[in-house]
C-alpha cells in the first residue's frame, strides 16, 4: 500500500537548521509531484514548497523563500525539506504530500518542528 513516512522533525533554536525527510513507497515516486505542507496550531494547513517529478521545477511560499530548499532523490524515493534560518513562526507539523501522474493524492502522518529558545 501507499506510504509516506516523514522523519527528522524536532526542537531547534531560532536561526538554526533542520532537514525533514519523507520516504515514499507503494506508487511510482519518480512520476509524482511532491509537496511539503505545514499546519500550525489554530491555523489552516499551508503549502510550503513543491517539486516536480524530475526535480526541475521548484516553488516556495513567500514566507520560506530564500530559507527553505526542497529536493528529491528518485533513486531512493525520498523528498527532503532543508530548513535554514528557522523562526518561531515556522513551528508547525510538517506534512509530505504526493500527487501521482493519475491525480491520486496521498499524505504522510506529519512530523513536528518546533523553533524555540
Amino acid at each position: 500500500q501507499v506510504q509516506l513516512v516523514e522523519s527528522g522533525g524536532g526542537l531547534v533554536q531560532p536561526g538554526g537548521s533542520l532537514r525533514v525527510s519523507c520516504a515514499a513507497s507503494g506508487f511510482t515516486f519518480s512520476s509524482a509531484l511532491m509537496r511539503w505542507y505545514r499546519q500550525a496550531p489554530g491555523k489552516e494547513r499551508e503549502l510550503v514548497a513543491h517539486i516536480s517529478s524530475a526535480g526541475s521545477s521548484r516553488r516556495y511560499a513567500d514566507s520560506v523563500k530564500g530559507r527553505f530548499i526542497i529536493s528529491r532523490d528518485n533513486a531512493k524515493n525520498i523528498v527532503y525539506l532543508q530548513m535554514n534560518s528557522l523562526k518561531p513562526e515556522d513551528t508547525a507539523v510538517y506534512y509530505c504530500n504526493a500527487v501521482t501522474y493519475n491525480d491520486l493524492v496521498f499524505w504522510g502522518q506529519g512530523t513536528q518542528v518546533t523553533v524555540s529558545s
